[in-house]
């Protein structure tokens, strides 16, 4: 398939990359990754979908291929959300589908809530519409966690040791269980644990970790505004996801036009985990427009 390659130069000036997939005639599709700062390369899958219509990746300034500017004032949902405006600009996306995962989700809340034109669907992807509500989910699965890795994590917590190896040891008990459950994890996705490596991005937004959230997005909630988000919307969850059904389950009660699809053998990546399933339903709603 056709692919394009290349740099936006943001009003700030500095550079973010990306890459356009496929050239088909149908409403192209924009990704917007998670993190803040895991960058592209967990949603290569998803270029499956450029068989019909252009899929366009981008890493989200501060992270990936990207500039990785040393200004922690850049790192505001605010800027994210402009960026999306340069981005789809820059493209010609002027009639677009949309599709968030995790944080991406969280990003895509914020600027559809901006009343953009052009556009057409929306896919909401193991994401949440309230950084609290992902807190007390996170709370609630870490509490079923061994006794022993609950330990670990209290003991180094209470001295903020949030990189000892021991820790991160047992936070990958977590992920094991609530992020991906594949045995192996694909290349792919391990360049995305690469980019959120000490990411100062992430942690800004975020906070050390997800047990962890005491960035400036910490009491970010648009639950009650969900009713402004006007167009199709389709909401994934993984049944193991660390943004649980539950939050999933809010998102569908409060964006009138939406569905909700759950995948019983997934967690955080559903379409990484059950990837052949999560590519149809996906292909089918935007093929709905």
């Amino acid at each position: 398939m056709k692919t394009e390659e290349g740099t936006i130069e943001l009003e700030s000036g500095f550079k973010i990359w990306y890459r356009c997939v496929g050239d088909g005639d149908a409403t192209p599709l924009l990704l917007l990754h998670g993190g803040p700062g895991a960058g592209h390369d967990y949603l290569e899958p998803l270029d499956e979908l450029a068989d019909t219509r252009r899929v366009v990746f981008y890493d989200q300034l501060g992270c990936g291929k990207s500039e990785r500017p040393d200004d922690v004032g850049l790192w505001t949902l605010e800027r994210f959300v402009r960026e999306v405006d340069e981005v789809r600009a820059a493209l010609g996306l002027e009639s677009v589908h949309l599709l968030g995962q995790s944080w991406g989700g969280w990003l895509g809340i914020e600027y559809m809530l901006s009343q953009p034109a052009g556009v057409q669907r929306l896919v909401l992807a193991s994401t949440s519409a309230s950084m609290p509500q992902f807190a007390a989910e996170t709370r609630r699965l870490r509490e079923d966690l061994p006794v022993d890795v609950q330990q670990v994590l209290n003991k180094y917590e209470a001295v903020d040791d949030y990189h000892n190896p021991e820790y991160e040891e047992a936070v990958m008990a977590f992920y094991q269980k609530h992020l991906c459950r594949l045995p192996e994890w694909p290349d792919y996705v391990m360049r995305t644990v690469a980019n959120l490596e000490n990411n100062p991005v992430y942690e800004t937004m975020n906070g050390p970790n997800e047990f962890t959230s005491i960035g400036n997005l910490k009491d970010w909630d648009r639950t009650e505004r969900l009713n402004e988000i006007q167009v199709p919307t389709l909401i994934t969850v993984g049944q193991y996801d660390e943004l649980t059904p539950a939050c999933a389950e809010t998102l569908r009660a409060g964006i009138p036009n939406s569905r909700l699809v759950v995948f019983e053998d997934s967690a955080h990546l559903a379409h990484v985990e059950e990837q052949a399933r999560y590519l149809e339903v996906v292909r089918n709603f935007l093929d709905e427009s």
